[in-house]
């Protein structure tokens, strides 16, 4: 112990007794001299720049700070002292920019962008002020059009202008000209435009078919526009095919027989083709037994023209009735027989004497007429109702030829006229998906039937007993509706099976309402049974699509079926 404590003893120890009193157990321990591995720095020049720096604000060339400013010393002046009596200082938060302080802007961000818009498409602008007009010195008015209310016609003719300017080369005067080789070559329409440089020695007989073709739609749309389109003349004409108009006794060949009368009261559905009426060019689209009796049968087709056949005796054709200039779209007897509507893609409705194939009134309103119906009570034989393609369904009276009504509450092409309730209301269906009907005489949906699931539905036929309506719809099922006060739908009958999406055949009762039949995209006749709405028999019977089916009125086994192959059959 004595000599770890000599060892740690300080050099500089005068007396035994000094050393002895450092050792006793009340002293203090015994403590190391501390050293430090750092060398020494003279920190006199940092203190000083740091002295000097925080008195004047910062250098901005400076690239490196040695040291941590203030807010006072980072926005501080460049130039000039400090003012002295700013109420707050410009560190101290008053600043919405890196800049300094912005005030708001006195211009709505509309009119802004209008200005800027305006001044990029025109090359002039409005300054803030609204009085003076900043660039090009010729478009100066008092009230300047800017992009924002020009008309779009005006957009596309300073289009053009700007167009025309910035071309190289104009087009020639000739290029305008569509019956041109120029325009052929030049013309953006034309699929030969820029094919060769240099116009060719002769144009080649497909290139002159385009170009002429072309010409004569731009002149008919022209016309059409000018409003000078006149219609073209159709001669009407009829011819008949008959032994003699009229019999020994002076009866006339649409007279009915004496002895037609129903055999029983119970249809059977047909098995076999006993005949077919080839006399058609083109499609037939539409075929109408003779009122009541059945002896004729009226059929229209897509080659312009409407016939006449005779059903009982020679089956042949007994007139042919030419009047329509297009395709014939639907036909419609009066209650006699005597007369019958014919509607036309020709946009005209014509009204026949049957007998002697004279056109006694025209009706048009420049629509396509889809469906013509007259008003089945006596009494009101001489009102037409029409279903256009305009959405409106138009009610003419024959006698003044003038129209007394129009139902426009419809949003697509009007397909059916039916008439229920003792005829003072009728159902219309149209392209819009949806069931309307009206009080006849009153242009106020009395019932608007329209549901997400539903599709368009181009026939509707009347169940005998007039308490059901069958509806062709286009998603391949035909619904039935109630015509009483509610005109709900049958959810319990539902028939189904056949393919008509995108095809209008029509759909028909059988006398006796015992059956529901229809044609289909493929040609078949489709016969279902009314109460427990099961499949009964399907019929082929044309090449194409079978568009229409009609029963005969009093022959209780006999069916007339029509197709786009041109001829109509009949089945026993």
């Amino acid at each position: 112990m004595d000599l770890l404590q000599s060892s740690y003893a300080p050099e500089d120890a005068s007396s035994p007794e000094e050393s002895a009193a450092d050792s006793s157990p009340d002293s203090s321990p015994l403590r190391l001299p501390s050293k430090s591995a750092a060398p020494a720095v003279d920190d006199t020049a940092l203190a000083l720049s740091a002295a000097a720096s925080a008195s004047r604000p910062l250098d901005p060339s400076l690239h490196l700070v040695a040291f941590n400013p203030t807010a006072d010393q980072l926005w501080a002046p460049i130039v000039g002292p400090q003012h002295p009596h700013a109420p707050i200082s410009s560190a101290s938060g008053n600043r919405n920019h890196k800049l300094g302080h912005v005030e708001d802007a006195a211009v709505l961000p509309f009119l802004f962008d209008e200005q800027y818009n305006t001044f990029h498409r025109f090359g002039y602008a409005s300054d803030p002020s609204g009085l003076h007009i900043v660039g090009d010195a010729q478009t100066q008015a008092p009230e300047p059009d800017t992009v924002y209310n020009l008309a779009p016609s005006e957009h596309k003719r300073r289009r053009l202008l700007a167009k025309e300017d910035n071309q190289e080369e104009p087009l020639p005067p000739e290029a305008r000209n569509p019956a041109s080789e120029d325009w052929v070559l030049h013309n953006k329409q034309s699929p030969w435009a820029g094919k060769k440089e240099a116009p060719p020695a002769e144009l080649t007989e497909e290139q002159k078919q385009y170009a002429e073709a072309h010409a004569a739609k731009k002149a008919e749309k022209e016309a059409r526009a000018e409003g000078k389109v006149e219609r073209a003349e159709v001669v009407v004409k009829s011819t008949f095919h008959g032994k003699e108009e009229r019999d020994y006794q002076g009866r006339s060949w649409i007279t009915p027989p004496k002895d037609a009368k129903a055999t029983n009261d119970h249809c059977y559905i047909p098995k076999r083709c006993v005949h077919e009426w080839v006399g058609h060019t083109k499609g037939v689209s539409a075929i109408r037994f003779f009122p009541k009796y059945g002896h004729l049968l009226l059929s229209a087709s897509m080659d312009c023209k409407i016939k006449i056949w005779d059903v009982l005796e020679s089956r042949t054709c007994m007139r042919t009735y030419m009047g329509h200039s297009k395709a014939v779209r639907d036909i419609s007897f009066s209650n006699d027989g005597t007369k019958f509507l014919s509607a036309g893609y020709d946009r005209n409705i014509q009204y026949w004497d049957t007998e002697t194939g004279q056109v006694i009134s025209t009706f048009s309103t420049g629509k396509v007429p889809y469906v013509v119906k007259l008003n089945p009570d006596e009494d009101k034989q001489h009102i037409l109702l029409a279903g256009m393609s305009d959405k409106k369904i138009v009610q003419w009276d024959m006698k003044s030829g003038q129209v007394t009504q129009e139902y426009d509450q419809h949003l697509g092409a009007v397909n059916t006229i039916t008439f229920v309730d003792n005829n003072r209301r009728f159902v219309t269906s149209s392209d819009d998906k949806s069931l309307r009907v009206w009080e006849f005489g009153i242009p106020v949906v009395i019932k608007y039937i329209s549901e997400p699931h539903m599709h368009s539905m181009p026939s509707i036929a009347l169940h005998p007993n007039s308490n059901w309506l069958a509806a062709q719809s286009l998603d391949n099922q035909i619904l039935i509706y109630s015509t009483k006060e509610r005109f709900q739908l049958n959810k319990k009958k539902r028939f189904a099976g056949h393919i008509v999406a995108g095809y209008a055949c029509q759909v028909n009762f059988s006398p006796d309402g015992r059956f529901v039949m229809s044609g289909d995209g493929e040609g078949s006749c489709w016969f279902w049974d009314w109460k427990s709405c099961r499949r009964f028999k399907t019929l082929k019977c044309h090449n194409g699509v079978c568009i229409g089916c009609e029963w005969h009125p009093l022959e209780t086994s006999k069916v007339a079926t029509c197709g786009w192959d041109g001829v109509i059959k009949y089945w026993d």
